[in-house]
């Protein structure tokens, strides 16, 4: 299927022990080199990674989202799995965009991942604090790692901590000096947040 990349665990010869669906953000792609090195972060520490593209995304190469489409992004976590037919413990996850579209669906249910992964969540519009979007994030129930740069303009990290503490479920929060795009290469953000997520599936 073109819309999705896999990264299987390196050399385990046991079924992976969790699988990560993973999305991008508004202006992106499943090759997004956060995504994609985080995937390769997560392959060593023997976790499947599932990278896709969203429904908007299929449709056309470039431009944003459209409010309208947001149910089906919403719901494209649960078809990827239905589609590869994940066994076993099952994360949902993505970059600004596409991390918010996996909170909102894990709220909503019926279908509901074990955790969560949430990289640069998109708190509110840039310079619009009074923005927030959060009305959902009571409705999450399972652990949720937040990955975040210091300098992110989407959220402050007092703005960010603020906000995970109105998730039912048990957060942690990752700091690394980068803005939005979380610098994957300079900042350590793929291994960090493989290494948050590595523990949040010990404490299940």
């Amino acid at each position: 299927m073109t819309w999705l990349s896999i990264h299987d665990p390196e050399g385990h010869d046991a079924p992976a022990r969790a699988t990560l669906i993973l999305a991008h953000g508004a202006g992106g792609d499943r090759d997004q080199a956060m995504l994609r090195l985080l995937g390769d972060e997560l392959a060593q520490r023997g976790v499947r990674t599932i990278r896709m593209d969203l429904p908007f995304r299929r449709r056309r190469p470039k431009g944003p989202p459209s409010p309208s489409g947001q149910a089906e992004d919403r719901a494209a976590f649960a078809e990827a799995a239905r589609v590869l037919e994940v066994d076993g413990p099952v994360v949902w996850g993505g970059h600004s965009y596409g991390g918010r579209m996996a909170s909102m669906a894990a709220s909503e249910g019926p279908d509901r991942p074990d955790a969560l992964l949430l990289l640069s969540y998109p708190l509110h519009p840039p310079g619009r604090p009074e923005k927030a979007r959060t009305e959902h994030l009571p409705g999450i129930t399972v652990p949720t790692v937040l990955v975040h740069g210091r300098r992110d303009p989407f959220a402050t990290p007092e703005e960010l901590a603020e906000a995970a503490e109105l998730i039912a479920g048990p957060t942690t929060t990752v700091e690394v000096a980068a803005a939005h795009d979380l610098a994957p290469a300079k900042s350590g953000a793929p291994a960090k947040a493989a290494d948050a997520l590595i523990a949040a599936l010990d404490a299940l």
